[in-house]
């Protein structure tokens, strides 16, 4: 058994995650240390550490992804276990072979079965090997080769790199005519991206749903699924909504998956936390991936099962057995808010948070990196925060959540909280219509409002109502009262013109 007691924890990552980290570090009495690069040294998570080391230049590739930094800094930290979070350095087995050639704990799997997972062939082999249903493919770069499984299988096919995942290196190809410059573009941003051009290629699935089972490994071989996610609002292949339970999903097919997903996990020796993900076409399953991880989405598992999948994920590599798992309660259901403009075909956004108002009450929940004045640059993943609603029924859950996004504002840096919005409102969505194809379907051009024109608005509001609480008499204030009643979004003429009504 590899694991051991740890007391000192480096996260190898930054922004939300790395704060979601170090608050569950600090609960269980670890001490933490957090990484930055020189363009995130005024980060949130840097100041809630107990420690902090500069790991290199804004560039990911000379910071975030720097091995050797990463590997120096938990050493001159006096830190015995290393977190990855997610993205990143999270699924590279080579990260996981130096943190133990370093004498560190890795919180993760161990490096090869990291490495057979991420592997989308090898992953495919131990998944038929458990029985595990898989949509027919092949691994081929070849055109001839790939012009012979299209043809028996039939378009359209879905060519994807065989190594690394999130919709690098994928794409649908509807016909033989189409199907050498797709194998081109997929093996060249396949190299690029993992540093791995071989492809794999498989029969696309029309509109199928993405829902995913989540799992927990012991190093004493007891694995435990808690429940489902659908994950099947999608853009480029990269998850927006995600809910739990999954909805008009019935209870034979749930079983079934579970069971297909412990199954995966116990043939391949998953410890620590993981997920199986599943592409479901009607009531038929078939395996996608693992991701050898935490994920994004992992609060609302959390919610529904009450636990701390990070809390599960340090006793893990601390060697303590798995726990009993509480039944699932209720619904729980995610919006990923990223810095994107969707009324610019979603292009990435930039900016300076201004003023931040986040939602509360019953039930709701945000986790973000953002406070006042913090710059969101172009090195990084846009995820600005992750709001997540809970709740009795999935109804209950729905119009909390959109009350929760009506309430979010995050002014100076252009968001999708807004088209999110106009999403989770949308008849299509209470109907739990859902497939990987629903934003195609019901939103075929982006929102359905000026969201451009809207959030300057906004800013501009703002930015007025600052201008006018700092030309305030400072004898006219009557301390937390007045901080109250004249705030910036008590000057704004309408805090709600942003938002579609």
């Amino acid at each position: 058994m590899r694991a051991r007691k740890f007391k000192k924890l480096l996260i190898a990552n930054r922004g939300e995650i790395a704060l979601r980290i170090i608050r569950t570090a600090r609960m269980t009495g670890l001490k933490t240390v957090a990484i930055y690069s020189e363009a995130d040294a005024r980060s949130t998570h840097v100041a809630a550490a107990d420690d902090a080391r500069l790991v290199g230049p804004a560039e990911a590739s000379k910071s975030y992804l720097n091995i050797a930094a990463i590997i120096a800094a938990a050493k001159d930290s006096g830190a015995d276990a290393i977190h990855p979070g997610y993205g990143f350095l999270s699924e590279r087995a080579e990260f996981v072979r130096a943190v133990d050639a370093a004498g560190l704990i890795f919180v993760g799997p161990r490096a090869e079965v990291m490495a057979q997972l991420g592997d989308k062939i090898s992953a495919r082999k131990i998944a038929t090997q458990a029985s595990v249903p898989v949509v027919p493919g092949i691994e081929t770069a070849d055109l001839r080769a790939a012009r012979e499984f299209g043809a028996s299988a039939g378009y359209p096919i879905l060519v994807k790199a065989a190594a690394g995942g999130g919709g690098r290196g994928m794409r649908v190809v509807e016909s033989a005519a189409n199907l050498g410059d797709a194998l081109e573009t997929a093996a060249h941003e396949a190299e690029s991206a993992f540093g791995d051009g071989r492809l794999f290629i498989e029969k696309y699935l029309a509109r199928p749903r993405h829902v995913e089972i989540q799992v927990l490994g012991d190093e004493h071989g007891t694995v435990a699924a808690l429940g489902e996610r659908d994950c099947s609002i999608q853009r480029r292949h990269q998850k927006l909504v995600e809910e739990s339970p999954a909805p008009n999903f019935t209870q034979t097919t749930r079983d079934a998956m579970i069971d297909a997903a412990t199954r995966m996990a116990q043939a391949a020796g998953y410890t620590n936390a993981g997920t199986v993900e599943f592409l479901l076409d009607g009531s038929a399953f078939y395996f996608l991936e693992v991701n050898a991880r935490l994920q994004v989405e992992h609060p609302i598992t959390e919610i529904r099962f009450g636990c701390d999948l990070v809390a599960e994920q340090l006793k893990i590599a601390m060697g303590e057995r798995l726990g009993a798992i509480s039944d699932p309660r209720g619904c729980a259901l995610e919006c990923r808010i990223n810095a994107e403009d969707p009324g610019r075909g979603f292009s990435p956004a930039t900016g300076a948070v201004i003023q931040l108002r986040t939602p509360g009450g019953p039930g709701v929940r945000f986790d973000t990196h953002l406070a006042q004045g913090v710059e969101v640059g172009a090195y990084y993943d846009g995820l600005l925060g992750k709001l997540i609603c809970s709740g009795a029924t999935r109804e209950e859950v729905r119009r909390r959540m959109i009350s929760a996004l009506d309430e979010l504002a995050i002014v100076g840096v252009t968001n999708t909280a807004g088209f999110l919005r106009e999403v989770i409102a949308s008849d299509a969505f209470a109907r739990a219509e859902l497939s990987t194809r629903f934003l195609e379907e019901h939103f075929p051009t982006g929102p359905h409002h000026d969201s451009e024109r809207d959030t300057a608005a906004l800013i501009a509001a703002a930015l007025v109502a600052k201008d006018r609480l700092g030309s305030r008499d400072p004898q006219e204030s009557d301390g937390a009262r007045d901080s109250i009643e004249h705030s910036p979004w008590t000057e704004m003429p309408k805090f709600e013109l942003w938002r579609t009504r």
